[in-house]
């Protein structure tokens, strides 16, 4: 067992990957678009001039960064009332806490967002640390925040857990040295994902008993 879980945020703890994907839909349809199939799976869990990228790939002549900050405002807007809970938070997080294991967030979400939701699902007690990939000099799929929280828990890399949904917070704890479990949401890993996954559960609760005993 390790000494160290990290946790991406949005799709992973809370249900809100779909909450961003509608929005990205909508907003691209508002502004004449027609919103590609494949662009909410290939934005998911980026940040920074990483999703820019993406979003330019998609949309050219967009203006990436106003996007961005109009999806992020709509979802906030339906998000301040309540955020829902993925099945078996409560499950994981009490027991690593009971067993000792120190915990973080990892998100691309601004940290301000990041605390809004851990304090509204009344779990912010439950981590030793919150870093955004928005203070990284890099988002994901690029170590750079996962590497951050390590070091915000004063664990190396190699000793902490990192729990995503998205191939490209696999990719990014994969090549921070950590060890991965993907907890699928909205996308499933292919064949190129699958060996950077130390394990695939079918929800945090499946995942906390790979921990417990002792499979991851």
């Amino acid at each position: 067992m390790k000494r160290g879980a990290i946790f991406d945020m949005d799709g992973l703890m809370f249900d809100t990957e779909r909450v961003y994907q509608r929005n990205w839909v909508a907003l691209l349809r508002s502004m004449g678009y027609k919103p590609h199939p494949d662009f909410p799976i290939q934005v998911a869990g980026t940040s920074g001039e990483h999703m820019f990228q993406v979003i330019h790939a998609f949309y050219p002549d967009v203006d990436a960064p106003a996007l961005w900050d109009a999806c992020k405002t709509a979802v906030a807007q339906q998000l301040s009332v309540s955020v829902p809970e993925k099945p078996g938070l409560r499950v994981i997080l009490s027991g690593l806490r009971e067993a000792g294991i120190k915990t973080a967030v990892a998100s691309s979400s601004p940290v301000s967002t990041i605390e809004h939701n851990l304090a509204l699902a009344g779990v912010r007690e439950c981590f030793d640390a919150v870093v955004s990939s928005v203070t990284a000099k890099r988002g994901k799929p690029f170590p750079d925040v996962f590497l951050l929280a390590a070091r915000e828990l004063g664990l190396p890399p190699e000793a902490c857990y990192v729990l995503e949904d998205s191939p490209n917070g696999i990719r990014s704890g994969h090549a921070a040295g950590c060890t991965t479990i993907m907890v699928p949401d909205t996308i499933q890993p292919d064949a190129d994902l699958l060996p950077l996954c130390g394990a695939v559960c079918g929800d945090l609760e499946e995942a906390w008993e790979m921990i417990k005993a002792g499979r991851i």
